[in-house]
């Protein structure tokens, strides 16, 4: 069929963004066709209509109006939708036949500047992942502020734990491997929107590469040309707000794992994915959006050297102890305006004159904070102070030329201060003298023909003209020219009017545009100073950090801890920050802690449910990162030996995602923590081995306890809760191992939780008290208590058993021998003494040795079990022999 002109235009627009709904200029107003203007109307809940396509045919559109289209575009965004926009590229007024346009920018999920739902203290990231020979070359880089880390991920397991840690909007991946599994998961697990490209879409323009800059980390320079080339693409506009880019993985900071970020609800909670209830929500006292993302990466990463995490606590301790310049440095930094997101607008071209004013107010500030931090004498706080530059000549150029109260947008008048510009004041003068010459024009013209009711009006498409009613046209002078008929009457002009209409349209057009001239080199000025502008932001961010942090450790009485380079962990009267601050004051039970690297490397913890191990675990954790990323803890007094990667295996979160049940994430995710784990490690295990069997479960578990116990293999600083009593027997024999237990008050109602950890192995698991508070009828329980007491004296029987199956097979084992074994020295059948006697013949068998000297009786079943197992293992040995 034949389309129209301009139908045939905005298809073959369509046609250069497949996957994009179509936003396209028509006046004042974005119209959308066909399926995209469908599905636009249902998600943006406006009117659905059509339009004539040519041929007779009618098509869907819909429309949203230009000065508000951000606003729609973020909610489509956000809904998962990538939106293109199609802008006239000349005044249609002095176009010849069809306007010419253009596709200025696409917006997709890892590209939006502005969203409705977004926090302002959120990364907006876009992520690429691609396969390299060294395993995968990843990027993120988040748009709005220019910040960027790029490095290798060795596997896609490693591909997930990054994007775990940097929460990407958008992720990147080539053709060849957008089908994988891990890249379904990968998007699944992070939320992200996945966008595939082709081969020739994941290389930067050699042009371009200088902006990429040297890279800290090697690899990592396919992914960000994969990314710095998607921007490229859909924002069609060269961007020059990029900071260094920075490694993606850095030996200077621990590492905390997915499952570790997760496990201890750094920055949402497991269940309901919100950030109240986390950490960074107990921790965010932050004023600016600046400090709110950087604590955030922080939080993320922990320092290792004790050198850099003592300087960051001496800037907290001072603030600590002066709340005077506290609180005045925290109000003036509630004053600042987002800097960094502001300099990525401007760089973009779309900052508009009320956020050079947000600029320039922000600057007005930095001399009244830097007397407040002059004088401090920690060495951060006084490299904060050197950093903070007020850019005085860029403030006083924009307090010069932008006027008090901007308009929003740059195409609107009054931008631009009065005096700025002598031949802006000129034009705006003869426009205002202009427009009183017709306001007195109505005044005389009343006078001059007795209309009463005369006026004088304008719109766009007659301009200005003389309005008259019916009832008066008889008095109408012959010097009026008819403009346009009302059915209430007419419109007319006269040649003085129209002289002075094009006097002052001409003037008012010559205003704006030279009003858009000033504004852009004002705005080109602060391009000018970006990367002064930026090192202020970054400092300005880092004191409200400093500054926060201090306000958390006032308010919930945090103390400075000791960060060293031993193997102790020890803390005083420690506190879990999230469930003590959501608890009423002072019903939070601490308790200390102490692990090193020899006579306490492994804490096994029992004790019921619901008494607070999990907690306590927790607790120890969130304390040592909280150490490290140099803020103060909830603790009396704390001692902290760096850690350099802290591991978690806490609760049950079956991974459906990946068809994964309960048992197999949990040995996964036990299994990369014993690959990854060092001496200098912190691990915290909770219930390993309860998703199988018992048997198989205790095995595992005591495995475990051993494997990361063998300073060759592990040695970690281990926490170990566990509901297997028979594990408490491993601290008679391996050294570095120590009994916990949370303790119990038993009385005549039941049982009272007391939330204390004391230095004993528990005595029981008192699941069935638990029962009877989490209130289970009486009947169920009374039959609970008969099947667990005859469970438990089959156990007893089981374990007696198996030390008399042991001590018999010994016996039958040395009889054997007795009647077999050649004598020492003499020939088979040759008389002699009994073996293992003195001057006897014979030599005892290892397996009779080991029998004999076996406690039997003093084992627990499992210890029974494990003994039994080796001894098969040797007879098997034997049989080869």
């Amino acid at each position: 069929m034949s389309y129209t002109p301009m139908m045939q235009q905005y298809l073959e627009m369509k046609g250069r963004c497949p996957g994009a709904l179509l936003m396209f200029r028509l006046g004042d107003f974005y119209e959308l066709f066909f399926e995209d203007a469908e599905i636009a109307a249902r998600e943006l809940e406006i009117t659905l209509t059509g339009r004539d396509a040519g041929g007779g045919r009618r098509v869907p559109m819909c429309g949203v109006p230009h000065h508000a289209v951000e606003g729609y575009i973020a909610t489509l965004v956000e809904r998962g939708y990538k939106v293109a926009l199609c802008d006239q590229m000349e005044d249609p007024a002095l176009a010849k036949g069809l306007v010419r346009r253009e596709i200025t920018r696409i917006v997709t999920p890892g590209t939006l500047l502005e969203g409705r739902s977004r926090e302002e203290k959120d990364q907006r990231l876009i992520g690429a992942a691609l396969p390299i020979p060294e395993g995968w070359s990843v990027a993120f880089v988040d748009v709005s502020t220019g910040d960027r880390w790029a490095g290798v991920a060795r596997s896609p397991e490693e591909i997930l734990d990054d994007g775990m840690r940097y929460r990407p909007a958008e992720w990147l991946v080539p053709e060849e491997t957008a089908r994988s599994s891990w890249v379904d998961r990968l998007t699944k697990i992070t939320g992200a929107t996945t966008t595939v490209i082709a081969e020739g879409e994941a290389r930067l323009a050699i042009d371009d590469r200088p902006a990429r800059g040297d890279l800290p980390e090697p690899g990592g320079e396919a992914a960000l040309d994969a990314v710095m080339a998607y921007i490229q693409e859909t924002q069609r506009r060269r961007l020059v707000h990029w900071k260094p880019v920075q490694p993606l993985h850095d030996t200077t900071y621990m590492v905390v794992d997915a499952f570790a970020r997760r496990n201890l609800e750094l920055s949402e909670t497991v269940r309901e994915g919100r950030r109240k209830g986390s950490l960074l929500w107990l921790l965010d006292e932050t004023v600016t959006a600046m400090g709110g993302r950087l604590l955030r990466r922080w939080l993320d990463r922990p320092l290792v050297d004790p050198g850099r995490i003592a300087r960051r606590q001496d800037a907290v301790e001072e603030l600590v102890n002066d709340w005077m310049r506290r609180d005045r440095i925290r109000e003036h930094l509630r004053r600042i305006y987002d800097l960094e997101r502001l300099l990525g607008r401007v760089s973009y071209g779309n900052a508009g004159p009320r956020d050079l004013r947000a600029v320039a107010q922000s600057l007005h500030r930095v001399p009244m904070l830097a007397d407040d931090v002059s004088g401090l004498r920690s060495e951060a706080l006084k490299a904060i102070w050197r950093q903070l530059d007020p850019c005085g000549e860029l403030r006083d150029l924009l307090d010069r030329g932008l006027a008090d109260d901007p308009p929003a947008t740059p195409k609107e008048a009054g931008i631009i201060r009065d005096g700025f510009s002598e031949e802006l004041d000129r034009l705006r003068r003869a426009s205002r003298e202009g427009r009183e010459w017709i306001a007195d024009l109505e005044r005389r013209e009343r006078e001059r023909t007795g209309i009463k009711s005369l006026k004088i009006g304008y719109n766009r498409v007659f301009g200005y003209y003389i309005e008259v009613t019916k009832a008066n046209l008889p008095h109408v002078p012959d010097d009026y020219e008819r403009r346009q008929t009302l059915a209430s009457g007419e419109r007319y002009v006269t040649p003085a009017l129209k002289e002075v209409e094009s006097q002052i349209l001409d003037a008012q057009d010559r205003s704006e545009a030279l009003e858009y001239q000033l504004f852009v080199e004002l705005r080109n000025a602060v391009v000018g100073a970006l990367p002064r502008l930026q090192r202020l932001a970054a400092a300005l961010a880092e004191l409200d950090v400093f500054a926060a942090l201090a306000e958390v450790a006032v308010k919930r009485q945090y103390t400075r801890p000791v960060v060293d380079d031993s193997l102790v962990i020890d803390i005083r009267a420690g506190r879990h920050p999230v469930v003590e601050a959501v608890l009423s004051e002072g019903t939070f039970v601490p308790n200390d802690t102490f692990l090193d690297g020899e006579t306490c490397r492994v804490a096994l913890i029992t004790g019921p449910n619901m008494a607070g191990k999990s907690t306590y675990m927790r607790q120890v954790a969130l304390i040592v990162l909280l150490a490290q990323m140099g803020s103060f803890v909830p603790a009396l007094q704390a001692r902290i030996g760096v850690i350099d990667r802290l591991f978690t295996r806490i609760g049950a979160a079956d991974d459906l995602v990946a068809g994964q049940s309960t048992f197999m994430v949990e040995m996964v995710e036990l299994a990369a923590i014993l690959r990854n784990a060092t001496p200098r490690s912190l691990i915290i295990l909770d219930e390993i081995g309860r998703g199988t069997s018992t048997y198989d479960g205790m095995s595992i578990a005591q495995a475990a306890v051993e494997f990361i116990h063998d300073p060759r293999r592990v040695g970690a600083r281990t926490l170990f809760a566990t509901h297997y009593h028979e594990l408490t027997g491993l601290a008679e024999r391996l050294r570095g191992v120590r009994n916990f237990s949370t303790d119990v008050k038993e009385g005549g109602e039941g049982i009272i939780f007391l939330h204390r950890l004391v230095d004993r192995p528990a005595d029981r698991s008192y699941g069935i008290h638990v029962a009877r508070l989490a209130g289970l009828p009486d009947d169920l329980l009374e039959r609970a208590e008969e099947i667990l007491q005859a469970l438990e004296e089959v156990r007893s029987g089981t374990a007696q058993a198996a030390a008399g199956n042991m001590e018999a097979e010994a016996a039958t084992a040395e009889a054997d021998l007795r009647r077999t074994a050649p004598p020492v020295g003499g020939g088979a059948g040759a008389p002699g003494k009994e073996a293992g006697q003195p001057g006897s013949p014979y030599v005892p068998h290892p397996i009779v040795e080991r029998l004999r000297r076996a406690r039997v009786l003093d084992m627990t079943p499992i210890q029974a079990l494990q003994e039994l197992y080796e001894l098969h293992l040797l007879a098997r040995e034997e049989e080869r022999r």
